[in-house]
């Protein structure tokens, strides 16, 4: 029997960073917000992983910044105990720029930007439509909501495709600037090695040539008890073997990444992010696609495909929610 939830100001799709920092934006602006995402895990690309007693960062792989709003929110983290510095650069050529990774890994962050606001996880949306003054959100579990305004954070194609479901109308410009936005592929490996690998510290770099375009020792970065290693795969190869065996094409960017390795492979299992990182970035830090009831898109692809584009993106969309949401 579907469940209708209590209303609220603002319904936010997505617990990204985008997400996260535009829903504490909102709510301290005073107005109600609850996020939906159909993750069992907040942080989207914030995304850590476990193999037996190996830790593995396999999404975003460290956080820099160079607004004061979000530099302030990761110091506050660093006193929290959840973020500290990893390195400044990671050739002799570094730009001496903080590099920051979460404690113990980087969902870390994502949950203290979590902290105090109302989430529902495993909940996917399948519908979004307009209801007077209202936006009406349906679930893939039956759950019903209502809201004064709406934020999408999930990668484009996926919040067009939600926006279709309503049949919510965009203006032909808007519709065709958001359709050219296209996204990078990865295959991301972790690796449990019997020994530790040969990267030098820091623990990670990005190969000049060959399939691998980054490799990292988590060992060596700090947040993993045993020898373990990422190796994100460049957007040529993630493409050419996305539909190909995942353990196949994990095995061959293993062996790619054999020089550094140096160590025998314990296990590994393979990822794929198909919306890894976006190749054109809106000249807009967010988009009002409706003013009344507002509807507002957000993400890395409107403010830069870094962890911090993401964050500005999101105290953007919560400035453009503020000023259209309607007087209290």
């Amino acid at each position: 029997m579907p469940t209708h939830e209590p209303p609220v100001d603002v319904l936010i799709i997505g617990t990204g960073v985008s997400g996260l920092i535009a829903a504490r934006e909102i709510q301290r602006g005073g107005r109600s917000v609850l996020l939906l995402d159909k993750g069992r895990g907040l942080g989207g690309r914030l995304a850590s992983r476990r193999i037996g007693a190996a830790t593995f960062d396999h999404g975003a792989q460290f956080i820099t910044t160079r607004d004061a709003r979000f530099e302030e929110i990761l110091k506050q983290g660093a006193q929290a105990g959840i973020m500290q510095e990893w390195c400044r650069g990671f050739s002799a050529a570094a730009d001496g720029h903080t590099r920051w990774r979460g404690r113990p890994a980087m969902t870390a962050f994502a949950k203290y930007l979590a902290q105090g606001l109302e989430a529902r996880m495993e909940k996917q949306v399948v519908a979004l439509r307009p209801a007077a003054d209202r936006y009406s959100v349906e679930t893939s579990t039956g759950d019903c909501y209502s809201a004064a305004a709406v934020l999408l954070t999930p990668p484009v194609p996926q919040s067009l495709a939600l926006l279709a479901t309503g049949e919510i109308e965009l203006d032909p410009a808007m519709r065709t600037r958001l359709e050219s936005i296209q996204y990078e592929r990865c295959l991301a490996v972790m690796a449990v090695l019997k020994e530790p690998s040969l990267i030098p510290p820091p623990g990670g770099f990005a190969p000049a040539s060959g399939p691998v375009s980054w490799i990292a020792d988590n060992q060596l970065k700090g947040i993993s008890a045993e020898p373990a290693v990422t190796i994100h795969a460049t957007h040529e190869f993630s493409l050419a073997h996305w539909d190909e065996d995942r353990m196949e094409s994990g095995r061959m960017l293993l062996e790619a990444a054999r020089p550094w390795l140096g160590a025998e492979v314990v296990s590994y299992q393979v990822h794929g992010w198909r919306y890894s990182k976006p190749l054109q970035v809106d000249a807009h830090p967010c988009a009002l696609l409706q003013a009344s009831p507002p509807l507002v898109i957000a993400g890395d692809a409107f403010a830069g495909p870094r962890v911090e584009g993401a964050a500005l993106s999101g105290f953007a969309a919560a400035e453009t929610l503020l000023a259209h949401l309607p007087h209290p």
